[in-house]
């Protein structure tokens, strides 16, 4: 196929944009006003739509690369979903530059897929030969990769920025796989938080490009705005909780080696995303948060455990306590939002995060691995309207801390590093820090506790 050729006059589809995430009030805060203060925007969606496929690329990919080398029996259908995300992703590049285009895409795309298997199998295999190869084929889908999307964008992403980028991204997924077939597990999850988190920066960098290439199709609106950066902060947080509890799930009633570092990285997550709190509602605000919040985890663990034992009257204890739980934190959310979020659509939110996550890990659990994995995308997805909604009610409630002149020049958001956002940078990676560590040692110490 000759998808320089393709890319020439091609049209583009508002249809890029995913479907509408289900959650309570999403639209009421935050989607009106003047652009630069409004969270939901024709450009700022077109963000998140792509923050959601490459961020849920990096975490299926880490997640099938484990299951691969293990030799688990859900390999294929994490293989699916990691697939299917490479659908989805190659579809929203065909409703910008046309069928050919998303094809091109998709066959480039969908290479480097190939070469991590590749790499896994080799490793399986101790064959060092074959692992080498794969890597010198990644090497080589940098540069096809970052050429395609050069021409894409007219030359709005550069080739030599976007190899960095990608190699950037290969290497975050070599380096997570590598470390878990060495058993250091801290390297393993640090590694994966890292490399979901710089998908963001491909995500904002790309749609920035395509805003500025059909800026009338998104009705002039700007993805690089303090308003769209705290969506994509939220964003990062909530659905990444999500991945990485699931996650732990899978790992606790497995009894797997890396549960207690899975374990430990969910409690960074909390802290990075009880410090986003604070940062609006002060330490105090964000203390109280990170109770709340932290509660849910540990009841999450209670139900694990009592899976393992085969305890249902503990598994209904859990599902009280995780229906306490619902109604606690949808009251803080409501009085700190000063009534812009409602108790009542929180709770309904609320509830089908609990639910996602359950049914995820009980469809593991009984080796329904089709229904698991399926569950798992709906659970990531669901988190981004989460983020919008909680973005929409701080801009409503401070919009001054939000308004800002439309920047003149592309945004610093290209592949090669995180996305810049309104928030300290420090949000984003305090994952060391003492309340993480006893969350994660509460939660290892409930699993010890259930198996003794």
């Amino acid at each position: 196929m000759n998808w320089k050729k393709a890319l020439i006059a091609v049209p583009l589809s508002v249809g890029l944009l995913l479907p509408a995430y289900g959650v309570a009030n999403a639209e009421e805060h935050g989607s009106h006003g003047d652009h630069m203060t409004s969270v939901s925007t024709p450009a700022s969606d077109l963000r998140a739509s792509l923050d959601a496929l490459l961020s849920e690329h990096a975490f299926l990919a880490v997640v099938a690369m484990q299951k691969g080398i293990d030799g688990a029996e859900d390999f294929e259908q994490a293989a699916g979903a990691l697939n299917a995300n490479t659908d989805d992703l190659s579809g929203a590049v065909a409703s910008v530059y046309g069928e050919e285009g998303g094809a091109a895409f998709k066959e480039i795309w969908s290479s480097h897929i190939g070469y991590f298997v590749d790499y896994v199998t080799a490793t399986a295999e101790d064959n060092e030969e074959g692992r080498q190869a794969a890597l010198a084929e990644l090497d080589e889908y940098t540069v096809e990769q970052a050429a395609f999307l050069d021409t894409a964008t007219e030359s709005r992403l550069k080739a030599a920025e976007l190899e960095a980028g990608l190699k950037m991204h290969v290497e975050q997924l070599v380096w997570a796989f590598d470390n878990y077939v060495a058993g250091d597990f801290d390297k393993t999850y640090e590694n994966l938080r890292h490399s979901i988190v710089h998908m963001y920066a491909p995500g904002k960098g790309l749609s920035w490009a395509i805003t500025d290439q059909f800026p009338e199709k998104f009705e002039n609106t700007s993805v690089d705005t303090p308003a769209a950066d705290l969506r994509a902060d939220l964003n990062h947080l909530f659905s990444e909780h999500a991945a990485l509890a699931i996650l732990a799930m899978q790992k606790g009633i497995d009894g797997a080696g890396d549960f207690d570092a899975s374990a430990t990285a969910l409690g960074g997550n909390t802290t990075d995303l009880s410090a986003a709190v604070a940062s609006v509602y002060g330490e105090e605000g964000g203390a109280q948060f990170e109770e709340i919040w932290s509660s849910h985890i540990g009841y999450f663990v209670d139900y694990v455990v009592a899976t393992a034992e085969e305890n249902e009257e503990g598994k209904e204890m859990a599902l009280a306590e995780l229906e306490a739980y619902k109604v606690e934190q949808a009251a803080f959310l409501e009085t700190a939002t000063e009534g812009r979020l409602k108790a009542e659509d929180l709770e309904a939110g609320l509830q089908m995060h609990i639910d996602e996550l359950l049914n995820a890990f009980n469809s593991y659990n009984e080796g329904d691995y089709e229904t698991a994995y399926n569950t798992i995308r709906e659970a990531y997805a669901h988190m981004f309207g989460v983020g919008e909604m909680m973005a929409g009610a701080i801009v409503d409630q401070h919009p001054e801390k939000f308004a800002e002149e439309k920047p003149s020049d592309m945004p610093n958001a290209g592949m090669g590093g995180t996305a810049t956002t309104g928030m300290n940078p420090a949000i984003m990676w305090s994952i060391a820090g003492v309340i993480s560590a006893l969350v994660a040692m509460t939660v290892i110490a409930r699993r010890k506790a259930g198996n003794q």
